[in-house]
C-alpha cells in the first residue's frame, strides 16, 4: 500500500527516494501523528521511526515557511544525532521555503539566540540547549505545533529528563510525538505531565 494523503511535495521526495511502501510502523504511526493525538511510538530500529518523523513533520507545516518563530521542536540526545537529523530533513526540505536550525551545547548560546530570531520553522536541539535558550528567553513558543523527542531512550539520564519536563512546562499547547525502541519508566512518567491522554503505538518487529 503507498503511502497515502501527504503533501505532494513529500510524496514526491519519497518517490525520488525509492520509499513507495509505508513500513508497519508508518502504516499505523503517520494517520495518527497526522490527527493531532499525543502519540508514543514505540518500534525498534530500521522501523522507519525517523521518515515517519520528518515525513509528519513536514505535513504540519505544510512545507513552506511562516512566520518567524519555530513551529515545529525536535530534541534529540547530542550534537552528533542533531548533526545527522538535519542531514535527513534536508533531503526532504531543499527545494521547499522551511528553515532548520540545529542547536547544542558547543553552540554558543548567544549565537543560537540572535540566529533563531532571524526566523526558523524546525528547531533540532538537545534539551540542555533547549532548556537555557528558554531560560533567557531566547526562542518563542508561540507558534509551536509540533514538539517530537528522537529515540528518546535517552532520557533515562536525569539531567534530560528534568530539562524536558522544563522545556515542556513552558509551553501552552502543542501535539507532542515521542520515539523510542521500548517504553522505560522515565518515559512513561511523562503521560502524568504533558503527554496525558497520549496514544501509544508499539511495533515488535522493523519490518
Amino acid at each position: 500500500m503507498p503511502f497515502k494523503k501527504l503533501h505532494s511535495h513529500i510524496k514526491e521526495v519519497l518517490a525520488h527516494q525509492e520509499i513507495t511502501t509505508p513500513t508497519a510502523f508508518q502504516s499505523k504511526s503517520i494517520p495518527v501523528i497526522k490527527s493531532g493525538s499525543n502519540l508514543f511510538c514505540m518500534a525498534p530500529t530500521g522501523s522507519g521511526k525517523t521518515t515517519t518523523l520528518i515525513v509528519t513533520t513536514l505535513q504540519k507545516l505544510k512545507c513552506e515557511a511562516v512566520g518567524t518563530a519555530p513551529r515545529a521542536v525536535v530534541l534529540v540526545e547530542n550534537k552528533e544525532k542533531a548533526l545527522q537529523l538535519q542531514e535527513a530533513f534536508l533531503d526532504y526540505t531543499k527545494h521547499t521555503s522551511l528553515r532548520v536550525y540545529v542547536g547544542y551545547e558547543e553552540l554558543h548560546i548567544d549565537i543560537q539566540k540572535s540566529e533563531i530570531f532571524e526566523g526558523i520553522d524546525i528547531l533540532i536541539s538537545t534539551p540542555k540547549s533547549m532548556n537555557q535558550l528558554f531560560l533567557l528567553n531566547g526562542v518563542s513558543t508561540s507558534q509551536l505545533k509540533l514538539f517530537s523527542i528522537d529515540d528518546a531512550d535517552f532520557l533515562v539520564q536525569k539531567s534530560a529528563y528534568a530539562a524536558v519536563i522544563s522545556i515542556t512546562q513552558s509551553i501552552k499547547k502543542c501535539q507532542y510525538v515521542l520515539y523510542s525502541e521500548k517504553m522505560n519508566p522515565m518515559i512513561k512518567r511523562f503521560e502524568s505531565h504533558f503527554m496525558e491522554y497520549s496514544k501509544k503505538i508499539t511495533v515488535k518487529n522493523s519490518q
